[in-house]
């Protein structure tokens, strides 16, 4: 029991650490005299993924490997179905694909570097190398054309308000991301269950639920277009950054399954949801009850791997 108490403790210090660091960071970056273009593709975009970097950097160092690459390619794949299938059930998603068209092909080229940076069955150095260097190339492309944040910054208040926000933050991340990684681990074990497939599924879904909160309350607003946004930029983030920081930090070891099931899986997923968004610019209710099946028979037909 108090495992499980653990755990939700770690979910809930991910959850609302997210959010500070998110509104503290983004206080220092205006007082800085930061654009809100740069505070949402740096800031924002780095604080909402803060959660998985400290759970996969915690676990990478634990040796819990099939936490860490779990962690990233089963929070792409929440995203995809469960987040973007959420908001499309709740209101209809439409998106002008002309719009997203860039960032849909730099999220499909992440995911297509997947297999490729994971053949040999190891994440080292030189593959996050390749992987951070990728992020800081969409980065620089994302400034220089002046890509849309689709974030709301609100003006910066007293400075010791936005430091007390980013530092407890960011302590709330790291006590979560410990607890989360070692009350999963336990389950696991005592369930007889993969420390990858806890990854896939209840770490995974702990650290999403930023991108969570933000597409339901996105949807709420009538900002539609913003949920596809947040995903896509969240899966870009996942992978490019998440992966290529750990690496960087610490050798990872591949499980076989994430080679044979799950980034195949997430492959094919990713060209579905881009055909789909590209001949219909658009999600329905019907598309997001398929997806949130989907998902739960993603979780099921993999439990036993």
């Amino acid at each position: 029991m108090l495992t499980y108490l653990i755990l939700a403790f770690g979910l809930l210090a991910l959850f609302l650490g997210g959010d500070f660091l998110v509104k503290g960071a983004s206080g220092l970056a205006l007082r800085l005299g930061l654009s809100p273009m740069v505070i949402g593709l740096t800031v924002v975009g780095f604080g909402t993924s803060a959660p998985e970097l400290l759970v996969s950097l915690n676990a990478a160092l634990g040796g819990q490997a099939g936490i860490a690459i779990g962690n990233v390619v089963g929070s792409n794949i929440a995203n995809t179905l469960l987040i973007l299938g959420l908001a499309a059930v709740l209101a209809p998603v439409t998106v002008a694909f002309a719009a997203v068209r860039r960032d849909l092909f730099w999220m499909a080229g992440a995911t297509l570097l997947l297999p490729v940076v994971l053949w040999s069955g190891d994440l080292g150095l030189i593959e996050g190398l390749v992987l951070v260097a990728g992020l800081a190339a969409f980065l620089v492309l994302s400034l220089r054309t002046g890509a849309p944040t689709d974030v709301d910054i609100s003006p910066a208040g007293p400075l010791w308000h936005s430091l007390a926000f980013a530092l407890g933050g960011l302590a709330a991340i790291m006590a979560g991301a410990h607890y989360l990684v070692q009350s999963a681990t336990i389950i696991a074990r005592d369930f007889g269950i993969s420390e990858a497939m806890i990854g896939l599924s209840i770490v995974a879904i702990g650290t999403s639920l930023p991108e969570l909160a933000t597409t339901i309350v996105a949807v709420i607003r009538g900002q539609r277009d913003i949920a596809v946004g947040n995903v896509i930029g969240s899966n870009i983030f996942n992978v490019l950054g998440i992966l290529g920081i750990t690496a960087v930090v610490t050798p990872i070891p591949v499980a076989v399954r994430f080679m044979q099931v799950d980034i195949p899986f997430l492959i094919g997923l990713t060209a579905v949801i881009i055909a789909v968004l590209w001949l219909t610019g658009k999600l329905g209710r019907i598309t997001g009850i398929i997806m949130l099946l989907a998902y739960g028979f993603y979780l099921a037909a993999t439990a036993g791997l």
